[in-house]
């Protein structure tokens, strides 16, 4: 939450006030001003991993008895239970602080102007209301359901073979992984995605407001170099997910023999296809930034060239050029600072995207997939191969 000069807060967030957190909080579960993120996600870690574990030990599978495949192994299971469903939950409050940050300092740092706060908050509003209707969460909650019900269970599936008793059917605790903890993922994911499409929304509105861009500003971003952050924001969905994938990879390479350049192909479609639909957001911003770049070069090309010609015709052919602003206008300064000026609009980007952009992006997705390399590789020689490219 942030305010600017005249008092005003700027506001939004795509978590805050959706219909799950208004139900819990009638509920007593969320305080009404704060997500409780961090209990919640500890609850929820409970909720689908004791009951599992619990079946596990109570039937003697924890050592799994001989022949039978441990547990213990099956990482998919303790990942998706303590990390990405935890993390999923807990990242909301990152998620809310962080674009609430972005949305403030659009208006604290003059992005925003005056006469275009009404249409600002309009957009906020607008993005607001579809983050607060419910159609889209029947969807997810459906959608989750479904699956349960009309994916078809296949007690041949590896995923499920640790919880298998000795005349083939399925026990509570693969009962409880299939129909439990599976949904819950793919609800939660799904909740993120929604809330990736709000904040790609949101971000082509406020390109429509009219923002004030900067084509001279230091950041080579005309001023928008917050909006970097935005890919931080779901750093956790990139993790949990990440991690839910590497985790069937290191399975499939200790229990069934594959090999890590096998498993390359899927985790680098995973990458691009994600890393692409993060970035969208910001994308949207491209068509803005190229204008206020191309209106604003010969713009400032003239300034220079009239200040230059001014004062080759005073100093070089010696001629008088009368009293003319431009010459001594101190936000210009001399020709020098005058020419800096036009190269930082020359050097002005049209898309923000950058070194931390990108790294905010392709970070979380490469810390799980590089643990299971270590599997095949140790990790200080995959640490000096990974130096040597970077030198």
């Amino acid at each position: 939450m942030r305010s600017d000069a005249a008092g005003q807060v700027a506001e939004f967030s795509p978590v805050d006030n959706e219909p799950p957190i208004r139900l819990l909080r009638r509920m007593r579960v969320v305080p009404s001003d704060g997500l409780a993120a961090g209990r919640r996600a500890l609850v929820a870690a409970a909720v689908t991993w004791l009951p599992i574990m619990a079946w596990a030990v109570a039937t003697g599978r924890v050592p799994p008895p001989p022949g039978a495949e441990s547990i213990l192994f099956h990482f998919g299971v303790h990942v998706r239970c303590l990390l990405a469903i935890p993390l999923l939950i807990a990242g909301e409050a990152t998620l809310h602080a962080i674009l609430g940050r972005i949305c403030g300092r659009l208006v604290s740092a003059g992005l925003v102007p005056p006469d275009r706060r009404a249409a600002f908050d309009a957009g906020n509003a607008a993005i607001a209301r579809l983050r607060d209707a419910t159609l889209p969460w029947i969807v997810i909650a459906g959608v989750a359901i479904a699956t349960v019900f009309l994916r078809r269970l296949d007690l041949a599936d590896d995923s499920v073979a640790w919880a298998l008793a000795p005349d083939g059917t399925l026990g509570f605790g693969g009962w409880w992984f299939v129909h439990v903890v599976r949904p819950i993922y793919l609800a939660l994911s799904l909740a993120w995605l929604w809330r990736l499409g709000l904040v790609t929304l949101w971000f082509a509105k406020i390109a429509r407001v009219g923002l004030s861009l900067v084509p001279t500003h230091p950041d080579r971003l005309g001023g928008m170099s917050v909006v970097q952050m935005m890919p931080a924001a779901f750093a956790p969905f990139t993790l949990a997910a990440s991690s839910v994938l590497a985790a069937a990879f290191a399975h499939r390479i200790l229990s069934h023999g594959a090999r890590v350049k096998d498993l390359g192909f899927e985790a680098l479609t995973f990458a691009v296809v994600w890393s692409l639909l993060l970035l969208l957001p910001l994308l949207v911003l491209a068509p803005l930034m190229a204008k206020t770049r191309r209106v604003a070069i010969p713009a400032y090309g003239a300034l220079v060239g009239e200040q230059g010609r001014l004062t080759h015709r005073r100093w070089i052919e010696r001629q008088p050029v009368g009293d003319e602003p431009i010459l001594s206008a101190p936000e210009i300064g001399p020709l020098a600072d005058a020419f800096t000026m036009y190269q930082s609009v020359l050097a002005m980007q049209t898309v923000p995207i950058g070194k931390k952009t990108l790294s905010a992006v392709l970070g979380p997705i490469a810390i799980p997939f590089l643990l299971v390399t270590t599997l095949e590789i140790p990790l200080s020689q995959l640490l000096q191969q990974v130096f040597k490219i970077l030198m």
